[in-house]
C-alpha cells in the first residue's frame, strides 16, 4: 500500500497584487518534488524526486501548465471563491466594565470588550473627557473565536474622579461610523 498526495497552495499578498503558487508532491508522507512559481521550475526535495523533477522540467507543456496555474488556479479561485469571504463584514459588540466595583479616587481597570467582529482589522482607543488616553492602555492579542469572528479586550488603568467620562472608541471596516461607548 502507498499514499500519494498532491497539495496545491496559493499565497496572496495585498489581494492579488502578488500571488505565489506552490505544488507539493508527496509519497507516503514524504514530499519528494515541488513546483514554486517564484522559482519557475520543479525542484527535487529528496534524491528520489530528482528524476521526476528533471523529467517534468524537460516537458514543455508540463512546465507551462505549472507556471500558468498561478493565474488559472490561484487568481481564479481568489476572485470566484473568496470574493464573498473578502467582502464579509460583521459589526463588533462593544461593552465597558470595571475590573472591580470601587469608590471614587481608587485605582481601577476599565475593560473595553470588543467581540464578534469580522474581519480582524480593528482600532480601539480610550478617551477620558474627550482626550485620548495612551498611558496605561493594555490590550490582549486578537483572539479568534473559531467561528470566523474575533474579539479583543483593551484595558485602561485609571483612577476615576467625580465627573469623569470614559469612552471606548472602536473603528472597524463593518462600521459606517465608529462605535463609542461611555462609562
Amino acid at each position: 500500500d502507498f499514499v500519494y498526495q498532491f497539495k496545491g497552495l496559493c499565497y496572496f499578498t495585498n489581494g492579488t497584487e502578488r500571488v505565489r503558487g506552490v505544488t507539493r508532491h508527496i509519497y507516503n508522507r514524504e514530499e519528494y518534488v515541488r513546483f514554486d512559481s517564484d522559482v519557475g521550475v520543479y525542484r527535487a526535495v529528496t534524491p528520489q524526486g530528482r528524476p521526476v523533477a528533471e523529467y517534468w522540467n524537460s516537458q514543455k507543456e508540463v512546465l507551462e501548465g505549472a507556471r500558468a496555474s498561478v493565474d488559472r488556479v490561484c487568481r481564479h479561485n481568489y476572485e470566484v471563491a473568496y470574493r464573498r469571504i473578502l467582502q464579509r463584514r460583521v459589526e463588533p459588540t462593544v461593552t465597558i466594565s470595571p475590573s472591580r466595583t470601587e469608590a471614587l479616587n481608587h485605582h481601577n481597570l476599565l475593560i473595553c470588550s470588543v467581540t464578534d467582529f469580522y474581519p480582524s482589522q480593528i482600532k480601539v482607543r480610550w478617551f477620558r473627557n474627550d482626550q485620548e488616553e495612551t498611558a496605561g492602555v493594555v490590550s490582549t492579542p486578537l483572539i479568534r473565536n473559531g467561528d470566523w469572528t474575533f474579539q479583543i479586550l483593551v484595558m485602561l488603568e485609571m483612577t476615576p474622579q467625580r465627573g469623569d467620562v470614559y469612552t471606548c472608541h472602536v473603528e472597524h471596516p463593518s462600521l459606517q461610523s465608529p462605535i463609542t461607548v461611555e462609562w
